[in-house]
């Protein structure tokens, strides 16, 4: 048995040209058809359709779609354009921002030069749902209604008369069950059928029969964003939070009527934009000490329209604002939208300093500059931090050190 999909590998703003064959592996109308259709699910944010092809924005991630496995990696310039590298920076990534658990890329149990970011996904839900079945699966209380043998609950009368003019002995009651048929098992059951489904031909499917034999048989639902708001939370439900999480990842990116042929389509896309504000995020509370890092931080600009940084460090009574830009800056200078709503940031938060954060293979930063024309003590700074270390490979853990010392360390003009 084939224990692995057919892979493409494509970087972010990329595109795909169906008819064209990558490394061996042939990208088909299907597969664009499938993809296109995708993206008008998601208001076509996904890619941007071509003649004959798709033009990729900045998510990065894993697409299936009939029996093809596309994965979109991030990569910051041209110079280094290999995708084991560059799927280990996501993947690592993923891992810190908590949307992936696994403890260090060469400790998968794959071969770490053919990894499937699927399988990874697939094989920590698998993981977490035997744990649960290890520990023992819990049971709940939830009301039924259905004929019955013996008088219980409540006598629904009317359906009562309907039901049980021949069957004299039966009542039809609404009463209380206390079994493993309720919604969280419902879920995961679920999740657990899309994975059966995806895995077909993969090293994971027969986990995944093992697994379904151990669950129990619950009732078939078909759960949305609305379902997962209301599961349940008490200290009984705590251990299934992770397996949920990830449920709710795989079954609400799972689009089965959106493919053309008989596989099902599941994406897992990530913005790039966003995963690389968390990371930093991430990467400064580990470094900050006697610092306040926030995020979210908003305030109301005009007429209940806000404005927010991406990162807010508060040290005793400064400030210092962060947006982080997840773009190639080597050969451009900041836009002129970038540096004024930096001005209004220093502004509204009274901020001393500023700072544009691109992404680099090199670290670079020639300190803060003031606004010309501006008697205020307002700075901003344009910063490339390296995302990797010295080997050119792994992520860097210090960036936050880093660009911490930038602030506190070097003075202001």
């Amino acid at each position: 048995m084939n224990n692995r999909t057919p892979r493409i590998q494509v970087f972010e703003h990329n595109t795909l040209h169906y008819g064209r064959v990558y490394k061996n592996v042939s990208f088909k109308e299907k597969h664009f058809s499938a993809l296109v259709k995708l993206n008008e699910l998601h208001d076509n944010k996904y890619f941007t359709v071509i003649h004959k092809g798709l033009k990729l924005k900045q998510f990065v991630g894993v697409i299936q779609v009939d029996g093809l496995t596309i994965e979109i990696l991030p990569k910051i310039d041209n110079n280094n354009e290999d995708e084991n590298v560059w799927q280990n920076v996501l993947i690592e990534m993923l891992r810190v921002t908590k949307k992936l658990k696994i403890q260090k890329v060469g400790e998968a149990n794959v071969n770490k030069q053919n990894i499937h970011l699927l399988d990874i996904y697939f094989e920590w839900f698998l993981n977490e749902v035997q744990l649960l079945i290890h520990q023992g699966l819990i049971k709940q209380y939830y009301k039924e209604t259905n004929n019955v043998k013996a008088l219980k609950g409540k006598l629904e009368f009317s359906g009562h008369i309907s039901k049980n003019l021949v069957h004299k002995e039966r009542f039809y009651t609404t009463h209380q069950v206390y079994d493993k048929d309720h919604l969280l098992h419902q879920i995961l059951s679920q999740a657990l059928s899309i994975v059966e489904e995806c895995s077909k031909g993969n090293y994971l499917y027969s986990k995944c029969k093992t697994v379904q034999l151990d669950f129990p048989e619950v009732k078939t639902i078909k759960a949305n964003e609305s379902t997962f708001a209301k599961i349940p939370k008490s200290r009984k439900t705590a251990p299934y939070e992770n397996a949920l999480a990830i449920a709710r990842l795989i079954i609400l990116n799972y689009a089965p009527s959106v493919s053309s042929g008989s596989e099902r389509m599941l994406a897992l896309l990530f913005d790039m934009n966003s995963l690389w504000e968390e990371y930093i995020l991430i990467r400064l509370k580990q470094a900050s000490n006697d610092l306040t890092i926030l995020s979210q931080d908003s305030k109301v600009l005009w007429n209940g329209i806000t404005i927010r940084p991406d990162i807010v460090i508060k040290k005793g009574n400064e400030k210092f604002i962060i947006d982080t830009k997840w773009k190639n800056i080597d050969y451009s200078k900041p836009s002129t939208h970038d540096l004024r709503q930096m001005y209004v940031y220093n502004d509204y938060w009274e901020s001393t300093k500023a700072m544009l954060l691109y992404p680099s293979n090199k670290s670079n930063f020639k300190g803060f500059k003031k606004f010309e024309g501006d008697d205020s003590k307002h700075t901003c700074g344009l910063a490339k931090i390296s995302i990797f270390k010295t080997d050119g490979k792994n992520l860097n853990e210090k960036m936050g050190e880093e660009i911490i010392n930038w602030f506190i360390k070097l003075k202001s003009p």
